[in-house]
């Protein structure tokens, strides 16, 4: 397993490992019109913008497939998305350590917008919760989210 920073040229993989991920798992935790909002948020002008700015993370497994995704924008964790078939294997885990790391190498704090599907990973790894959101997209329905938050050690280590 390997994480590396993206291409210009990994688009499409990037927003294959969103997309696919946000289809086959957001809609056991959210209403339509909230999925919907996802894969809009994760346009291709996002993550282009985000890839351009060197701040998308691809993760590899040992036959060098691109099983997941991360964006680090300061001191912030975004888009962080394993394939559905891979994930239970640890590349979700390896993504928020090489972000953490990254992170706590330049800052005192970690931030997040926690889905529902991942909140509790979060705060098995001693996030806690600063700020509860709700926004209402298409159909009538809302997605409601968390904002975590975590302490560094500002050494290269998360706490």
């Amino acid at each position: 397993m390997s994480i590396r920073q993206a291409e210009k040229s990994e688009l499409r993989i990037v927003k294959n490992i969103t997309r696919t991920t946000i289809n086959e798992i957001y809609p056991h935790y959210y209403p339509v019109g909230a999925v919907a909002f996802f894969l809009e948020h994760h346009s291709d002008e996002n993550i282009s913008k985000d890839i351009a700015d060197g701040c998308v993370f691809l993760c590899t497994d040992a036959e060098q497939n691109i099983v997941g995704t991360v964006t680090i924008r300061k001191n912030e964790i975004c888009r962080l998305f394993v394939l559905p078939q891979y994930q239970g294997f640890g590349y979700g885990k390896e993504l928020i350590c090489f972000a953490e790391d990254t992170i706590a190498e330049g800052y005192d704090e970690i931030t997040l917008d926690a889905s529902l599907s991942a909140k509790s990973i979060y705060l098995k790894r001693g996030y806690r919760e600063t700020e509860y959101n709700t926004i209402e997209t298409g159909n009538g329905d809302f997605l409601c989210f968390d904002i975590l938050k975590k302490t560094t050690s500002h050494s290269g280590k998360a706490e």
